[in-house]
């Protein structure tokens, strides 16, 4: 008996389907040091909460130059522009100012509520101008003397703010003095001079 020879065909070589098993648990190419070592992802820059909230403040102000009849180019706006906008701030100010005719008018510490309004406190709208003034010139707005925010009328009307809202609440203002140095801490300092110099000669 002559043994048969039995052929099989495949549709695609046997190797193919080796060499796709193989590749799929392949591990991935790891990217040596040395590649990683001359690029470095950079880091994003963090914006301090001042210049957060000085570049909302100047977008507020724009926005609030578009809204008046007729609107108002960043160039074209005048102190008495500003002046209004501390006023329209004023409708979302969380200070209660009493009227002169209420009879808490005066008092820190009022025992019950009354209708008087509530305002922009002082030292909000204060520290607001300042970022706005500094906002102005960065956006090429010119010198610090031709700066709308820094208008002498805006300073009054905010010292007149101040004041006002100071004899409404009861609350004297009193501005923060330095520190006058005081015999000890010049002792101190003496000690410590004396001390430094006696253990260098050692």
């Amino acid at each position: 008996l002559t043994p048969k020879i039995i052929s099989f065909s495949f549709p695609f070589p046997i190797y193919t389907k080796i060499s796709l098993t193989m590749s799929s648990h392949k591990p991935p190419d790891q990217p040596s040091s040395s590649s990683n070592s001359g690029h470095h992802k950079p880091q994003p820059q963090v914006i301090s909460r001042y210049e957060s909230q000085k570049s909302r403040d100047w977008n507020t102000f724009l926005q609030y130059l578009k809204t008046l009849n007729p609107p108002v180019t960043t160039s074209r706006f005048e102190h008495t522009h500003v002046l209004s906008f501390l006023n329209y701030l004023d409708q979302f100010g969380k200070t209660k100012v009493h009227n002169q005719a209420c009879v808490f008018f005066g008092q820190p510490d009022p025992p019950s509520p009354c209708t008087c309004p509530l305002k922009q406190a002082w030292g909000s709208l204060d520290a607001l101008i300042g970022r706005l003034r500094a906002a102005y010139e960065e956006h090429g707005g010119g010198s610090s003397v031709s700066n709308p925010f820094g208008n002498g009328t805006i300073r009054i009307h905010l010292r007149e703010v101040r004041e006002s809202q100071a004899k409404a609440r009861g609350i004297p203002y009193r501005k923060k003095r330095k520190r006058k140095k005081t015999r000890n801490d010049v002792v101190v300092k003496k000690d410590i001079s004396k001390s430094s110099s006696h253990n260098h000669n050692r």
